[in-house]
This record gives C-alpha cells, structure tokens and sequence, in this order.
C-alpha cells in the first residue's frame, strides 16, 4: 500500500542543485545548504532524494542534517524572529519581547503560526549584548527592542 503525503515537494530545486554538486567528494552540507534555501527547510522526501541521487544511506544524510543547527526540519515561517534572551538582553527586558510575540502570534517559542508568516525563536546569545534587548528579524539585528518596538515590527510584517 502506497502511502500518501499531504504535501508533495517539486523534485526539480534539488535535482538542480544536485546536477551541479553529485560529483564533488564531501558535498553533503554545501548540498543540504542550497537545498534549504531553496525550500526553506529540508523536507524528508527530499532527504530521501538526496541519499539516493549520492548513493548513500539516508541515515548519512538525515544525521548531518540533524547534527548541525542551521537545518531544519520542518516547514518555517516566511518571517524568522529570534528573540535573545541571553543574561544582558533578559536583564534589560527581553521577556517583554518573548511575552509580545506568544500574544500577537499565539505560538511559543521555537514554533511556526499555522498560516506559516511567522516563526519566532528564542536564543541566548546573539553577540550583540551591549545593545541589549535584541532580536534578529528576517536576519537583521534589531537592538535596544522594547515590547512596543516588537509589537510595531510584527504589525509591519503583517502588512
């Protein structure tokens, strides 16, 4: 019995990326890299893709994209939020920061909403203490973020 998914992933991104990498001996994270560009996550169709185009187990792959941090594994928002919460920025407010985002996305931290806008995470060091409470949106560092300041920044990405 054939099992069905919900969602069918469209082969040709990776395939692409693939065609120009299959040949080059330790490819696998420069591989799995452009694949989660590509897709925004590393979804396991294409996991399994990947293995079988290399010739390889799909444990290999599978382990070295749940090894390293940067992949993920399921579907994220088309808007990334990580909120620090490290000692400096948790001292100079950060848990208004994390408070606002679970009331105006109704998610906690290290979720996706359902309409797939927004994933908002919680770190612990962003690097950047001294301009604590910070957050990186969509990769751009946002310092001394107020509550008021993260409230204005989701209602932005909203429109």
């Amino acid at each position: 019995m054939a099992v069905i998914t919900s969602e069918s992933v469209d082969l040709s991104k990776v395939q692409e990326i693939l065609a120009r990498r299959k040949d080059e001996k330790g490819a696998i994270i420069p591989i799995l890299q452009e694949t989660q560009e590509a897709y925004g996550y590393l979804p396991r169709e294409v996991l399994a893709h990947i293995a079988d185009q290399l010739g390889v187990p799909f444990s290999r792959v599978y382990g070295v994209a749940t090894f390293y941090s940067q992949f993920y594994l399921t579907r994220r928002g088309k808007n990334v939020i990580k909120v620090c919460d490290g000692t400096a920025c948790h001292v100079r407010g950060s848990v208004g920061n994390i408070n606002v985002l679970r009331q105006e996305l109704g998610i906690e931290p290290g979720q996706t909403t359902p309409d797939y806008q927004f994933t908002y995470e919680v770190v612990y060091c962003l690097g950047a203490c001294a301009l604590g409470p910070v957050a990186v949106v969509n990769g751009a560092v946002k310092g001394r973020c107020t509550a008021e300041r993260m409230r204005q920044i989701v209602e932005e990405l909203r429109d």
